[in-house]
């Protein structure tokens, strides 16, 4: 069931998809093409551009006026569109973000009086109807894009800059960049007092040497992307009757945290690095690390869709967590009978030209906990950037035959084996 609060039929949605539409339009190029920079599926960017969904990362935005061919001020006004719209999507309540050169009126914090005056001052023009105030991001976010400053900012709007240390901080979110208690991006890496990164029992091989030097890198993950924008399955104990129907994909990390559900049998995980100086950095190597391996859990699982698809199928990186010594294969991609050329390191990026990693993790004999070692170098040095869910591994469990499958029928509002 659609909603029209917390998807993309709100107005601010309406206006994001028609400057989506515009740009594509004088753009010239296909859904096809568009949806394969973007690393989604033509339903998807259709969905977009027809204000029925939302992007849940900005990189996806920024990915979308580069394609289109975007003026800088262009890219400012889809970008500021987005801020609203993700706004609106998330809170349910009315936006606004003044334009340039509007001041906003801002509340005044009580506190205590330091003047003897007996004038009261005048009130504050109040606005009518309930309205979140995002005058700081926006000005933020335009500034930053105005400058030509590739920053990758957090699920809400705002930005992270690069941690200093041996391992760079990865900024993670599920699709919707929201968690069980509401939207948040962690930072990502061992923190402090936590164990070191597994020994080679754990891992299959001994862990890299890291540079002293801090990575400089941006990493944005999205640990919740469904093949196709819709194919996905999740490993839950709880009863059907007591799961409620499947979240859009954007909604997907609350849904499965609200659950405690678990990947079942695959997991896409979707990484979007930027340098963050003016030399750009290598990216050599993706090492895979499995720090556990149980039976798998005898669940239920639940199907988010009962029967959907595209002709798209991106290239990526497989990882088979069954294997002895798990490693990231390049696999090609399929766009409707066209090839796409699978993934190979090195790879390049700069804090102008991004690049996105997709990592396909399957099990068919464990569940398993596993995360991702990126190595790079650059001209301050080298070293590995961690990739996993806020300082945790990812999770995944295999779905044995023997599980009962659920899918949902939404004319009768329920899940049906």
């Amino acid at each position: 069931m659609e909603r029209n609060s917390g998807t993309g039929r709100s107005a601010e949605a309406q206006a994001f998809a028609r400057l989506m539409r515009e740009l594509k339009e004088r753009s010239g190029r296909s859904y096809g093409a568009l949806a394969r920079v973007l690393h989604t599926s033509t339903s998807t960017l259709h969905r977009y551009c027809g204000g029925e969904a939302l992007p849940a990362e900005f990189a996806v935005v920024d990915r979308f006026a580069r394609a289109c061919g975007a003026t800088p001020a262009e890219a400012v006004e889809l970008h500021r569109a987005w801020l609203l719209a993700d706004a609106r999507r998330r809170s349910g309540a009315v936006v606004e973000v003044p334009v340039a050169g509007e001041v906003a009126a801002v509340p005044e914090v009580p506190g205590p009086s330091t003047s003897t005056s007996t004038s009261a001052p005048a009130p504050a023009p109040r606005r009518s109807g309930r309205r979140l105030l995002l005058a700081g991001v926006a000005a933020a976010a335009v500034v930053a894009l105005a400058v030509g400053v590739g920053l990758l900012p957090r699920a809400d709007g705002g930005s992270r800059a690069p941690q200093a240390g041996p391992t760079a901080a990865a900024t993670t979110a599920g699709a919707g960049g929201a968690t069980a208690t509401g939207p948040a991006v962690t930072p990502t890496g061992v923190p402090s007092g936590a164990p070191s990164s597994p020994g080679p029992a754990a891992t299959g091989g001994s862990s890299p040497s890291i540079s002293p030097a801090p990575a400089p890198l941006r990493a944005a993950v999205r640990s919740h992307v469904w093949a196709a924008g819709c194919d996905h399955a999740y490993l839950a104990a709880a009863a059907p009757s007591a799961v409620p129907a499947p979240p859009l994909e954007a909604d997907a990390a609350a849904w499965a945290a609200g659950r405690g559900a678990v990947h079942a049998g695959t997991q896409i995980v979707e990484v979007t690095l930027l340098g963050t100086g003016p030399d750009p950095v290598v990216l050599e190597d993706l090492e895979v690390r499995v720090t556990g391996r149980r039976a798998p859990l005898r669940w239920n699982v639940f199907e988010m869709s009962q029967g959907c698809g595209g002709g798209l199928t991106p290239a990526a990186f497989a990882v088979n967590l069954d294997a002895p010594r798990p490693q990231a294969r390049p696999v090609t991609g399929n766009d409707e009978g066209e090839k796409i050329t699978a993934p190979a390191f090195p790879l390049k990026v700069s804090a102008t030209e991004p690049a996105v990693l997709r990592v396909v993790a399957s099990s068919t004999g464990c569940d398993c906990d596993w995360y991702l070692d990126l190595r790079w170098s650059g001209p301050t040095g080298s070293g590995t950037l961690r990739l996993d869910e806020a300082g945790r591994p990812w999770r995944v469990s295999a779905a044995t035959p023997d599980r009962p499958v659920y899918g949902y029928t939404h004319d009768r509002g329920r899940w049906s084996h």
